[in-house]
């Protein structure tokens, strides 16, 4: 179906577009649109539609985090150099990259670090300095601007189209501006309610992210906001 092979390539559709390249009425569209979310394959936001990814969980023990983590490493691909920032949600991803085959791994998040440590299959790199309350590492800025990942995941406490990127913590959102100075792929993880709100501390403009990843229960004119700056945005 047009429709979806669309949301894959670009992550968000518009009804008006469809409507005009299917030279169809825009009613015939929403309806299509009402149909897939039935199928838990989009969800509807104001004038379209963005993707969802992934099935719902099994259980309510799989949580929000576990979806969201298992999205993003699917944006990781085996071989690469990947930055993997502090926080919960980032921390998630590494039981998800056990089935690649070798991947090399940046990260400043002790706890990351352990959990990746243990697995024994990947090559590692840690960012040294002081551990903060987050298990983040911080220290010298220098050590991050020599870093050379090809995406950088990172987990904001904040994301609005007008306000941008935020965070609560001084040192995290120091560290995710000299990130955002580097010239890779950047993939926000954020849970659903903190979308649309803003932290104490400015990171980077919000059209500056690349992918955005997410819970399904996200409420909509965020999303649709974010869409419109040339996010992909992934539900999950």
């Amino acid at each position: 179906m047009l429709v979806l092979e669309q949301l894959r390539a670009d992550g968000v559709v518009r009804v008006s577009d469809l409507a005009g390249r299917m030279r169809v009425d825009p009613v015939t569209i929403r309806r299509d649109l009402e149909q897939l979310e039935q199928e838990d394959k989009l969800q509807r936001v104001h004038g379209g539609a963005v993707i969802r990814e992934g099935a719902p969980p099994q259980s309510q023990s799989s949580g929000i985090s576990r979806r969201i983590a298992e999205a993003a490493a699917k944006f990781i691909p085996d071989q690469s150099v990947v930055f993997l920032g502090p926080g919960t949600l980032t921390a998630e991803i590494v039981p998800f990259l056990q089935s690649y085959a070798h991947l090399t791994i940046i990260t400043n998040a002790l706890n990351t670090a352990w959990r990746l440590a243990r697995q024994r299959q990947h090559t590692l790199h840690v960012i040294g300095g002081q551990v903060g309350d987050d298990y983040g590492i911080y220290g010298d800025p220098d050590r991050l601007r020599r870093v050379r990942a090809e995406r950088i995941v990172i987990e904001a406490n904040g994301l609005d189209a007008e306000r941008g990127l935020t965070h609560d913590d001084r040192e995290a959102a120091g560290l995710m501006r000299e990130l955002f100075s580097l010239s890779a792929q950047v993939i926000v993880l954020i849970s659903p309610e903190r979308l649309g709100k803003a932290g104490a501390l400015f990171v980077a403009p919000a059209g500056e992210v690349d992918i955005l990843i997410t819970g399904r229960e996200a409420a909509n004119p965020p999303l649709w906001d974010l869409s419109e700056l040339g996010i992909r945005v992934v539900l999950t």
